[in-house]
């Protein structure tokens, strides 16, 4: 099974609070979202999955439409990028 990945770039700030204040950066580490730097945050398929349980009143949540796959902070939308 390959190693897939989703990068976002989201800031530095934002990068920093999904990495280390979001709910799901309490989780087991397969599940965290990794700030990899320069305001870029990672996800493994794991921590992809736990993010997406997130409701839309909180940051850090996913949609998955006509725009594609997005986390929101705030009023803000950031794509995800597919890296394997």
């Amino acid at each position: 099974m390959r190693d897939e990945r989703w990068r976002v770039d989201v800031g530095p700030d934002n990068a920093a609070w999904l990495a280390t204040e979001c709910r799901t950066a309490r989780l087991a580490r397969e599940y965290r979202p990794v700030d990899v730097g320069g305001g870029v945050v990672e996800f493994g398929r794991p921590a992809l999955g736990a993010i997406r349980e997130l409701g839309e009143e909180e940051d850090g949540y996913v949609t998955d439409d006509g725009d594609g796959l997005r986390i929101w902070i705030g009023e803000d939308a950031y794509d995800l990028e597919h890296h394997s």
